[in-house]
C-alpha cells in the first residue's frame, strides 16, 4: 500500500469551505436557530461589587403579561447542583459556581435574578420591575489588599482571598543575585481586558420530555467539558446530554469555559419543558465574560559581564475575579506566567511564586496565550534593560541566551520541556528580513530629526498541542490531551469526518479536511468535516490551547489511514488485485499491477448495496474511529519585530512595521495560518496600547461600552510580515505544532520593547501595559521632574 500520488493539500493556501457561508450571511450561529415555543430569558443583574441580598421583590416583575416565570437562587434549590473546578494543586481553593447569586453578589454584573419571558422584550422590561435590597459589604478590589491577613472575605469557605499559591525553584537565586556584576528589574504591570468576541455569548436550550433528554446550542469553544459539567449539574446521563456549538463569531478563549447562564437555560428548559433562549448583549459581556491578565509582577534578572543571564527571580501577584472559573481553576493563568516566565531562554537559575488573589471583579479565565503574554512582556523587557544597561544589541543579547540547537530538549528551571524549535533560527531569520540594520540607521537618521522612533524584539515559545501527560491547567484532572475522529463514506462515496473539537474562526473545517483528503486519497470536494457536537464523538474536551491541528489533526490522521486500509483490501479483492499493488488518489481505487480502477463510491456502493458482491470474510464497515494522544505535546516559538513612532505631541504610539518569524512546523494552510497570526497580532496591539478594562475604587467598570473601552480598528494595524520556519520536524503525527496564540504571545512585548526604545534617550523604562497616551504622558512628565531635581 503506497501514498498516493495525488498533490498533497497539506502545505497549500485551500480557500476555506467555510467562507462561502459565512461572508455571505448564511452562517447559522445560536441566535439564528428560530425554535417554535421558545421562551427568552433577562437578567437582573448586580449593581453592586460585594454586597449581601437582604430581600428581592419579584412580585411587580410577574405580574407583567408575557412573564411566565422569575427566577433567584432560592427558586432553583433543587433543580441544579453546584459545580467547583477542581485541581490537585495545593494550597488551593475552589469556589462554588451556582447560576445565580446565593446569599450575597461579589461583582459587578453578576446574574441575581432570571426573567422568563415571551420575548426577549417583555424580559428585559421585567428586570426593572424587580427590586432588590443589599447591604453593602466591605469592598474587595485591590489584590494585594485582598491578600493581606483579616481582610474581608469574597468567600467565607476558603477563609482566605488567596484561591492559589505556587512556588517554582531551581539553585540558590540569593546567592546569584548577592554575586551578579548586572541585575535590572522592577515591578511590571499587565492590566485587565477582554476577549471581546465578535459574537456575545448565547445559549439555547431544548429539552424533550418526552425522551428525557437535552440539547444544548452554546457559542462555546469547549462542547465536551459543558455537557460532561451539566451531567454532574442536573444528573442527567450523558447518552441524554447533547451540546452543540454551531457556527461561532470567536472566541479567543472568552467562550472556552462554563458560564452560570448556560446552567440556568439548561435547567429552566428542563423544568417549563419549553425551549429557553438567551442572548448577551455588549454590556453583558464587558461586565460578565470572563477577563484576562490583570498581573503585577516583581522581577529580577542577574547577568555576567557579558550578558549572559545567571538567573531569575520575579513575584507575580494575580487579580483572578470573584470565583475560580470552571473548569480552568483560578490558577490557570497567573500560575503559567511563572511557569513560563524564563521563556527561550537558558536560565540556570530560577525562584518564582505567585498568588491568584480573589477580587470583586469578573472571574479571569482563558485567553489567547494564557499567561504567556504577560511572562513574555516581563522577560522580554528584562533583556531589554539589560541591554541597555551592558550597552548591547537587543538582537545580540538574546543570540547569547537563547536556547541552542544543541542543548534540545531543554527542560526548564520550572519543569517545562521544550522540544526542538526555531529560537535562535527565528531571530536571526526575522532580523534579516525585516531590514534590522538598515532600520536602525533610519531610526538614528529620525532621532536626529527630534523624532521618537523606536525598534523592539519580543522572542517567545509555547507549549502547542498538549499531550496527556501535562494538563492544560495546572492541576486540573480532566484529560485535556487526546482527541477522537470518526471518518465513514456512505453509500454514495461521498466523506464524513467527525470531530469533537469546535472551531470558532480557525478555519478547522479546511484544515482538517486537507489532512484526511491526503491521508485517505480522497478528493477535497467529497469531505464534510462535523466539529463542535458531542454527539459525534464519545469525548472530547474542545478547541483551545493551540492544540486542534496536532490532536485532531493527529487522530484524522490515524483514522483515515485506517480508512485507507480498508479501502485498499476491499479494492484488490474487486480490481482481482493484492491490497500492496492499490494506490488511491483523487477517490480513484487503481491496481497497479493491472491497471484497472474503480471509484470509491463504487467501492461504497458494493459494500452497502449490492447484497453478496463481496463475500463476507472480505467485507468491511466503511468507517474508522481512532484517538490520538501527542503526550508530550510539542513546541511553537517565534520572533516578533516592531518599529513605532510616537508622536511628542498627543504621545499617540502608531505602530509602522511589523514582522513575525515563527515556527509552527509543517504548515496545513499558509494562508489560514498568515490569517490568524495577522489576527493574533491585532489583538497583541490591543493589549498593548488600547485594551484596559477599567474598575473604580467601589468595583464599579468604567469600560462598559465600546465607547470606553478601546480596541484597535483597521488604521491602527500596519502590514503584517510573517515569516515561517521549520527548523525541525515535531515529534507529532503529521509534524504540526500549535501556532494560534503567537500573535498575542509576542506583540505586547515587541511594542513595548520598541516605545521604551524610543524613549531611551529621556532615560523610560515601560514597565505597564497598554501603554495608553496618558500613561505615557504621565510616564514622562515624572521623568522630566526627575531629571530636573537631579
Amino acid at each position: 500500500m503506497e501514498t498516493t500520488s495525488q498533490e498533497k493539500l497539506v502545505g497549500t493556501r485551500v480557500k476555506r469551505t467555510e467562507d462561502p457561508r459565512l461572508l455571505t450571511g448564511r452562517g447559522c450561529y445560536v441566535d439564528d436557530k428560530q425554535v417554535a415555543g421558545v421562551l427568552h430569558v433577562a437578567f437582573r443583574r448586580s449593581d453592586q461589587s460585594h454586597a449581601r441580598i437582604v430581600s428581592i421583590d419579584v412580585a411587580a416583575a410577574l405580574d407583567l403579561p408575557g412573564v411566565v416565570a422569575v427566577y433567584t437562587a432560592e427558586q432553583m434549590e433543587g433543580m441544579v447542583k453546584p459545580i467547583f473546578a477542581t485541581s490537585r494543586m495545593p494550597d488551593y481553593h475552589p469556589t462554588a459556581i451556582y447560576p445565580l447569586a446565593r446569599g450575597k453578589v461579589r461583582f459587578v454584573g453578576e446574574a441575581v435574578v432570571a426573567i422568563v419571558a415571551e420575548s426577549r422584550y417583555l424580559a428585559e422590561d421585567a428586570t426593572e420591575l424587580i427590586n432588590i435590597e443589599y447591604e453593602q459589604l466591605p469592598v474587595v478590589i485591590d489584590p494585594e489588599a485582598a491578600a493581606e491577613e483579616g481582610a474581608p472575605l469574597l468567600h467565607e469557605d476558603a477563609g482566605t482571598n488567596v484561591l492559589v499559591r505556587r512556588e517554582f525553584r531551581r539553585g540558590d537565586i540569593d546567592a546569584v543575585m548577592a554575586e551578579a556584576p548586572v541585575k535590572v528589574g522592577g515591578r511590571f504591570r499587565f492590566h485587565r481586558k477582554t476577549a471581546l468576541a465578535m459574537e456575545n455569548r448565547a445559549y439555547l436550550a431544548e429539552y424533550d420530555q418526552g425522551r428525557r433528554s437535552l440539547t444544548l446550542y452554546s457559542s462555546t469553544g469547549s462542547p465536551g467539558i459543558v455537557r460532561d459539567a451539566l451531567v454532574d449539574i442536573l444528573d442527567i446521563p450523558g447518552n441524554r446530554i447533547r451540546v452543540v456549538a454551531p457556527d461561532v463569531g470567536g472566541s479567543f478563549g472568552g467562550k472556552g469555559s462554563l458560564y452560570p447562564e448556560e446552567i440556568l437555560v439548561c435547567a429552566v428548559a428542563r423544568q417549563l419543558g419549553r425551549p429557553i433562549k438567551w442572548t448577551g448583549d455588549r454590556l453583558e459581556d464587558l461586565s460578565s465574560t470572563s477577563q484576562a491578565f490583570d498581573e503585577t509582577v516583581d522581577a529580577e534578572l542577574a547577568l555576567d559581564a557579558d550578558g549572559v543571564i545567571q538567573g531569575l527571580r520575579c513575584s507575580v501577584t494575580g487579580d483572578v475575579g470573584a470565583y475560580s472559573i470552571y473548569p480552568w481553576t483560578a490558577g490557570l493563568e497567573p500560575v503559567q506566567v511563572i511557569s513560563f516566565m524564563p521563556g527561550p531562554y537558558r536560565v540556570p537559575v530560577y525562584h518564582g511564586k505567585v498568588r491568584a488573589v480573589a477580587t470583586s471583579k469578573p472571574p479571569t479565565g482563558p485567553y489567547r496565550g494564557v499567561g504567556r503574554p504577560t511572562s513574555t512582556f516581563v522577560m522580554e523587557r528584562l533583556v531589554d534593560m539589560a541591554a541597555h544597561r551592558l550597552g548591547i544589541d537587543a538582537g545580540e543579547i538574546r543570540l547569547r541566551n537563547l536556547i541552542r540547537p544543541e542543548d534540545f530538549p531543554y527542560k526548564s528551571a520550572p519543569g517545562i520541556v521544550w522540544d526542538r524549535s526555531g529560537f535562535i533560527e527565528c531571530l536571526r531569520a526575522g532580523r534579516d528580513a525585516f531590514g534590522y540594520d538598515e532600520l536602525r540607521r533610519k531610526q538614528a537618521a529620525a532621532r536626529a530629526a527630534g523624532r521618537w522612533v523606536g525598534i523592539g524584539i519580543a522572542s517567545y515559545a509555547e507549549l502547542s498541542g498538549i499531550g496527556s501527560r501535562i494538563s492544560a491547567s495546572p492541576g486540573m484532572p480532566i484529560n485535556t490531551g487526546t482527541e477522537i475522529a470518526t471518518i465513514k463514506i456512505d453509500p454514495s462515496g461521498s466523506v464524513t469526518a467527525c470531530f469533537g473539537i469546535a472551531s470558532h474562526g480557525q478555519g478547522l473545517e479546511t484544515t482538517l479536511a486537507q489532512v484526511v483528503a491526503d491521508e485517505l486519497g480522497a478528493r477535497f470536494e467529497d469531505i464534510t468535516v462535523v466539529q463542535g457536537d458531542t454527539s459525534v464523538v464519545s469525548h472530547s474536551t474542545g478547541t483551545y490551547a493551540s492544540r486542534s491541528a496536532v490532536l485532531a489533526g493527529g487522530a484524522g490522521t490515524l483514522a483515515a489511514q485506517g480508512l485507507r486500509a480498508k479501502l485498499c483490501r476491499l479494492g484488490a479483492f474487486l480490481l482481482e488485485s493484492h491490497a500492496d499493488q492499490i494506490d488511491i488518489r483523487n477517490s480513484v481505487v487503481t491496481a497497479r499491477d493491472s491497471g484497472k480502477s474503480i471509484k470509491i463510491s463504487d467501492i461504497s456502493h458494493a459494500v452497502y448495496a449490492q447484497m453478496g458482491r463481496i463475500p463476507k470474510d472480505v467485507i468491511e464497515v466503511l468507517e474508522e474511529t481512532q484517538s490520538y494522544d501527542p503526550v508530550w505535546g510539542t513546541t511553537s516559538s517565534g520572533t516578533h519585530f516592531a518599529m513605532v513612532d510616537i508622536d511628542p505631541e498627543t504621545f499617540t504610539v502608531r505602530v509602522t512595521d511589523y514582522l513575525v518569524a515563527e515556527d509552527c512546523g509543517r504548515i496545513i494552510n499558509p494562508m489560514i495560518v498568515d490569517g490568524q497570526v495577522h489576527g493574533a497580532v491585532a489583538q497583541g496591539i490591543g493589549a498593548a496600547l488600547y485594551e484596559e478594562m477599567v474598575y473604580d475604587a467601589r468595583g464599579q467598570l468604567l469600560t462598559a461600552s465600546l465607547v470606553d473601552y478601546v480596541a484597535p480598528a483597521a488604521p491602527e494595524v500596519p502590514d503584517i510580515h510573517v515569516l515561517h520556519l521549520e527548523s525541525a520536524l515535531a515529534a507529532t503525527i503529521g509534524g504540526f505544532r500549535g501556532m494560534g496564540e503567537g500573535g498575542t504571545i509576542g506583540a505586547p512585548a515587541a511594542i513595548a520593547n520598541a516605545v521604551s526604545d524610543a524613549l531611551t534617550p529621556m532615560g523610560i523604562e515601560i514597565r505597564e501595559l497598554p501603554v495608553t497616551p496618558e500613561r505615557l504622558f504621565r510616564l514622562i512628565q515624572q521623568q522630566s521632574s526627575a531629571n530636573q531635581e537631579n
